[in-house]
């Protein structure tokens, strides 16, 4: 379900925003949606591994599990 969230912003942001928004060829108002959907999943994401790696025991069962080194597919990317 879709809410609506408003946010203001200096007009040197709001510039900064709308030319990014340009260059994309985006309407303004999508673009900094989806730019703060992107910003909110990063932060859920870096709290979640934060709390995985806090977790007793979960940092060592992974290490243990997947080894410190990159696997095979880290160098494809």
């Amino acid at each position: 379900m879709a809410r609506e969230l408003r946010i203001e912003l200096n007009d040197d942001e709001y510039e900064q925003l709308a030319r990014e928004a340009r260059e994309r060829h985006e309407d303004p108002t999508v673009y900094a949606g989806r730019v703060l959907a992107q910003e909110l999943n990063k932060a859920r994401l870096l709290e979640g591994s934060a709390l995985f790696l806090a977790t007793p025991g979960l940092r060592d069962e992974f290490a243990t599990r997947f080894g410190p080194q990159p696997g095979t597919a880290a160098s494809a990317a």
